[in-house]
């Protein structure tokens, strides 16, 4: 299924915002942010990983997050990322930027959100 032009903006528009949600939990490496990120929309939104990684490269350079490399025995080296403190106080404002935005789809075309 293609995707339309909306979906398509929407999607490049919470990227930043699904990441920074997902690493507040525990530090992770790119390819696991995009399975869980497909996981937890139910296949709605999806990326490949190595799409994820322009911004995350991008997040990193304005220290939303930091990246440290991880070598485990048998397995390939890995970057892991965390959450800084200014990445935290990023993913408030664009909670309260999309929760307000939720609020007034709602509002005007009785669009309900979680």
């Amino acid at each position: 299924m293609a995707m339309t032009a909306l979906s398509r903006e929407l999607k490049r528009g919470s990227t930043e915002l699904l990441i920074l949600a997902l690493l507040e939990e525990r530090d992770r490496h790119g390819y696991e942010l995009a399975q869980l990120i497909e996981e937890r929309s139910r296949g709605t939104i999806s990326f490949h990983a190595a799409s994820l990684y322009p911004s995350l490269y991008r997040m990193e350079e304005r220290d939303l997050i930091a990246g440290r490399w991880v070598e485990k025995a048998g397995q390939r080296r890995r970057r892991y990322y965390s959450l800084t403190k200014t990445g935290r106080k990023a993913l408030a404002s664009q909670r309260s930027v999309w929760d307000g935005f939720f609020e007034a789809l709602n509002r005007v075309a009785r669009i309900r959100h979680a």
